[in-house]
């Protein structure tokens, strides 16, 4: 499967863009609310592999559209290799979004994919709320993100 424009808005609710000059429209590095640096739409690794560094040049939107698309295919891939069990498109989406946030290794080893795989779709759905801590620290976007990505995952809203 793949991800579908929903899937992309999700992920740009939750994924801050720091405009650096506006009269230029470029946008510049930051750091995530644990101090990752970040760029875009949260990539944190650029397609050349290269990791994200605050000492970075500024890129175009342009650029950090193209970064999300790559970002998304590795996310993608994660999830159809993973996931054994059939899933519905915002199903897929929500996960999507999830992988992002929280990388395909924390997947891999979660009670969400363990009980998504073993076809209890309620039972992974209410995981997503145990996932709001970043890092050891608690934090509310992440409450809110989880909080839309369980509606998505559930009911496909």
């Amino acid at each position: 499967m793949k991800s579908s424009d929903a899937c992309r808005a999700l992920i740009k609710e939750f994924e801050s863009l720091h405009d650096g000059n506006p009269k230029t429209s470029l946008v510049e590095p930051m750091l995530d609310p644990v101090g990752i640096p970040t760029i875009g739409w949260g990539t944190t690794f650029y397609p050349d592999g290269k990791r994200v560094t605050m000492d970075d040049k500024p890129v175009t939107l342009e650029q950090c559209e193209q970064f999300l698309s790559h970002d998304l295919l590795k996310f993608e891939a994660a999830i159809n290799k993973l996931v054994k069990v059939p899933l519905t498109q915002s199903q897929f989406d929500a996960l999507v979004s999830f992988v992002y946030n929280v990388g395909e290794a924390n997947l891999a080893g979660s009670t969400l994919l363990k009980k998504l795989n073993e076809k209890c779709y309620s039972c992974a759905g209410n995981e997503f709320g145990r996932w709001v801590y970043s890092h050891g620290k608690y934090l509310k976007g992440l409450v809110n993100r989880r909080h839309k990505e369980k509606v998505l995952f559930m009911t496909g809203n």
